[in-house]
């Protein structure tokens, strides 16, 4: 009886029953991820791709089927262009300053001591997405009447414009960076040692969300760089501007400009992912 009671009972399911009933090895759940991601992948990136590629066969085409760069050598050649170009760069560069120290401080005191509010804060900061941009002149046109006055007829103060056109990208990168840290202890502790707002400001809260910050602003940049109705309506000059000048005489020089922009933005994304990483690489090293 002993040696009977020892023996395993016959299972009732089959073999390939018992393989199915058993968790999967942590092996097969990574494969399957895998392709589950790259079936994401390759088809976004050839949607993407694809008109980049053509834009690239497209600015390199020359005279009797040949090929070259002729069209990117002719962007230094054009005055007005390279004058656009920096105008958009130095629009990009305020505007980036001016939106985060209007947001950042504002949505910092609201989160502390008027969290009532952040809902209505939310909401006029999303305004700008639901107002076409026709609508946005019309408001913003009489006001420029004063501004050219006090502040000339720059094409710089497309800032002002550019910060309200930037809201609804920065502000909502900057709140999940307010969110992702324990703001109201590390606050309470700064206040508690004896530091100012600024202070507060400055080494507490901006160090410990550097990187939303760089996002904000890498969207505040892509906002102004690809801007055409407010500047064109406004009769300024600015790159989209000059870009939909440039192509009605040189369309290859126009694609190639247009490439170029799209190739900075992607500089600037993958700049910013790159240092992302490598400030959280030391984080996750002490904690394995």
């Amino acid at each position: 009886m002993t040696g009977l009671s020892q023996r395993p009972l016959p299972s009732p399911l089959s073999p390939e029953h018992e393989a199915a009933l058993l968790p999967s090895s942590p092996s097969r759940r990574t494969r399957r991820q895998t392709m589950l991601r790259w079936t994401v992948l390759l088809p976004l990136g050839g949607f993407f791709l694809l008109p980049l590629i053509a834009m690239v066969e497209f600015s390199t085409r020359e005279a009797q089927g040949r090929r070259g760069l002729q069209a990117w050598a002719a962007i230094a050649d054009t005055p007005e262009l390279v004058s656009a170009i920096a105008t958009s760069l130095a629009l990009s560069g305020l505007t980036t300053v001016l939106t985060l120290a209007l947001l950042v401080p504002t949505l910092t005191w609201v989160r502390l001591k008027l969290p009532k509010i952040r809902r209505l804060v939310e909401a006029l900061c999303l305004l700008p997405l639901v107002i076409p941009a026709i609508v946005l002149v019309v408001g913003i046109a009489p006001v420029y009447t004063w501004v050219a006055r006090l502040l000339g007829e720059s094409p710089l103060t497309l800032t002002f414009s550019y910060t309200v056109l930037a809201l609804p990208y920065a502000s909502r990168a900057i709140d999940i960076g307010l969110t992702a840290m324990d703001l109201p202890t590390l606050v309470e502790a700064a206040r508690g040692l004896g530091a100012s707002w600024l202070t507060v400001l400055v080494r507490v809260v901006v160090p410990n969300m550097r990187g939303a910050l760089m996002a904000a602003a890498l969207l505040t940049v892509s906002v102004v760089l690809g801007e055409f109705t407010l500047a064109s309506l406004l009769n300024f000059s600015n790159l989209q501007v000059e870009i939909d000048l440039l192509s009605k005489s040189n369309a290859e020089s126009a694609v190639a400009v247009s490439l170029a922009a799209i190739i900075f933005v992607f500089a600037l994304l993958f700049a910013v992912s790159a240092v992302s990483y490598r400030r959280s690489r030391p984080i996750d090293q002490d904690h394995a």
